[in-house]
C-alpha cells in the first residue's frame, strides 16, 4: 500500500512536470507582465483580484514550486503592504497546508522509515517529546536555507501535528512575508517610501533576534542538559 502511494506520487509529479513543459504554467505564473491585468483588476474588483492572486500563488507554490517570495512581492506591489501581508500570509500558508497533507497521505509510510535509520534525523524530526518540532519550523521557515517547496511535503514525513505545522507556519512565515511586502511597496510608493523601508528593516531585525531567541531557549538548552 505505501509504496503504491509513494508510486503515485511520484507519478503525479512527473505529470505535472511534462505539463508544465508543454504548456508553460511556470514562466506564465512567474511572468512580471501579467502583473498589469491584476493591476487592472485591483481597481475595477479588487475582491476577485484577491481570489486570483490566492489561488494562482497557491497553485504556483504547490504545485509549480515557484519561490514564495515572487508572490510577496507581487502582493506588496498589487495591493500594498498591509492587505498584500494578509493576501500572501494566508496562501502561501494554504499552500503549505495543502503540501504538508500531501505529503502526508503519500509519503510518510514510505519515506519515515528511511528517515528513522539516520540518528540526526531521528534525533531532531522524530523526537518523541517533541521538543525540536517547533525550533526545526522556525529555523527553516525564517531562515531560507532549505527549498520552500519540498519543505512543505517533508514536514508531512515527521511527526509534528497538523495544527502545530499550520499556525506555526503561518506565524514563522508572516514577518518574512511582511518584510518582502512591506519592503517592495515602499520601493513602489515614492511618497511612504521611507516609511516602508523602515518597517521592514525593523523586521529584518527582529527575524533576526527570533532566531537568536529560539537557539538559546531550544539549542543551548538542551546541549547543557546533555552535558550535564
Amino acid at each position: 500500500m505505501r509504496n503504491k502511494r509513494l508510486w503515485l506520487f511520484a507519478a503525479i509529479v512527473i505529470a505535472i512536470l511534462i505539463l508544465n513543459y508543454r504548456f508553460g504554467w511556470s514562466e506564465y505564473v512567474g511572468d512580471a507582465r501579467n502583473l498589469a491585468f491584476l493591476e487592472r483588476m485591483v481597481q475595477e474588483n479588487l475582491l476577485l483580484a484577491t481570489a486570483i492572486y490566492m489561488v494562482v500563488t497557491i497553485v504556483g507554490s504547490v504545485a509549480l514550486a515557484l519561490p514564495g517570495i515572487t508572490f510577496a512581492v507581487f502582493a506588496g506591489l498589487l495591493f500594498g503592504p498591509a492587505l498584500g501581508t494578509i493576501c500572501c500570509s494566508v496562501a502561501t500558508t494554504a499552500g503549505a497546508v495543502i503540501a504538508f497533507l500531501v505529503g502526508r497521505f503519500f509519503l510518510k509510510d514510505s519515506i519515515k522509515p528511511v528517515a528513522m535509520k539516520n540518528p540526526y534525523l531521528k534525533k531532531w524530526l522524530f523526537d518523541e517529546s517533541g521538543n525540536n518540532e517547533l525550533f526545526i519550523l522556525m529555523i527553516t521557515r525564517l531562515v531560507p536555507l532549505f527549498p520552500y517547496n519540498l519543505q512543505n511535503f517533508a514536514y508531512g514525513v515527521t511527526d509534528i501535528s497538523f495544527w502545530k505545522y499550520a499556525v506555526g507556519s503561518l506565524v514563522f512565515m508572516l514577518p518574512g512575508t511582511a518584510m518582502y511586502t512591506v519592503g517592495t511597496a515602499g520601493l513602489a510608493d515614492e511618497k511612504n517610501r521611507a516609511l516602508y523601508i523602515s518597517i521592514a528593516v525593523l523586521l529584518a531585525a527582529s527575524v533576526t533576534g527570533l532566531g537568536l531567541y529560539f537557539k538559546k531557549h531550544y539549542v543551548q538548552e538542551e546541549t547543557d542538559g546533555e552535558e550535564k
